[in-house]
């Protein structure tokens, strides 16, 4: 219902460039510059001024840019209301998680939630914890659910549950006869980080921090982006990683990596967040108490495996 002439000057607006704009709303480039035309000749000036680095918007572009920001965000909460009149949820559901819990807990997440309300369509975008925060701080995604606590004042958190983190290894490795490590211990052996912004790598170098150790004096031996390489480099023998519980339990079953807790014990927060102050439909909260308990309860059943840890 809003006028699609604010829609489109609000994605120039949000993305920067009218190419980008015409991308996103699957419209050609001369069809955005005309509904731009358009909003700054009913509005008698000019909006949006052309550069070599791209558009900037003029004083009054910026106040068409607050304004219009609100109205579609009306216009979104009473599509939301009137489509909550029926008893079935519907509705697209856009969603950021950590990629751990992408890989290992929102399969299960997705799957239970679609039986439940088969007419709701998730989208997902998958980043690490810092990424998928940051997101839902711009209102780019309804919800996020991410392996860090956050300090944003603008979102709003729900501490779900924990996933231990544990040292992992090839059985070659020194370090495979260990049943128990303290963080001096893994000094001397070269590490596998992760990229920066990785909610695993943040504790991990807080967890050597917390025991006195610099993060300098611990030896990387990769930093890398994906948890896959992350165990396939440990599988191959070529140092040691901290990873999640739930992340590695396949691995362990198999044989293929040695798991090892850590003392004191190590755990991330599985968290559910959305903006504080945005209007909440009641697909994102009844998504946000479902995911919730569901994180719980697989938190639950993956602390229940046994895992081979050491001779």
């Amino acid at each position: 219902m809003a006028d699609r002439r604010l829609q489109v000057f609000h994605a120039v607006a949000k993305y920067g460039s009218f190419t980008r704009a015409a991308e996103r709303l699957f419209m050609t480039q001369p069809a955005v510059t005309f509904q731009i035309k358009q909003l700054e000749e009913q509005l008698s000036t000019r909006l949006v001024e052309r550069g070599p680095g791209g558009i900037a918007l003029t004083p009054a572009g910026e106040i068409v840019m607050a304004y219009a920001e609100r109205i579609l965000e009306l216009n979104d909460e009473l599509g939301t209301r009137i489509a909550e009149l029926t008893d079935e949820l519907t509705g697209t559901l856009n969603v950021g998680t950590s990629t751990t819990i992408a890989a290992y807990w929102l399969p299960q997440l997705l799957d239970g939630f679609k039986r439940a309300y088969p007419r709701v369509v998730p989208r997902v975008m998958v980043g690490n914890s810092a990424y998928i925060e940051a997101r839902v701080a711009h209102r780019d995604l309804d919800l996020g659910l991410i392996e860090i606590i956050t300090e944003d004042a603008s979102l709003e958190r729900r501490a779900a549950a924990h996933d231990e983190l544990m040292v992992i290894c090839s059985a070659r490795h020194p370090l495979a006869g260990t049943r128990v490590l303290g963080a001096y211990d893994l000094v001397g052996h070269e590490f596998i980080t992760r990229e920066p912004g990785n909610a695993i790598r943040d504790l991990a170098e807080f967890y050597f921090e917390a025991a006195g150790i610099a993060i300098a004096e611990v030896p990387v031996c990769a930093e890398l982006g994906s948890l896959a390489a992350v165990k396939q480099l440990a599988r191959s023998g070529f140092g040691y990683a901290i990873a999640s519980r739930a992340a590695i339990i396949r691995d362990v079953r198999e044989g293929s990596l040695v798991a090892i807790s850590l003392d004191p014990p190590l755990a991330t927060p599985l968290e559910v967040i959305f903006p504080r102050d945005r209007f909440r439909s009641r697909l994102i909260t009844t998504f946000a108490d479902f995911a919730t308990q569901e994180l719980q309860r697989l938190s639950e059943l993956n602390a229940e495996v046994e895992l081979v840890r050491g001779p």
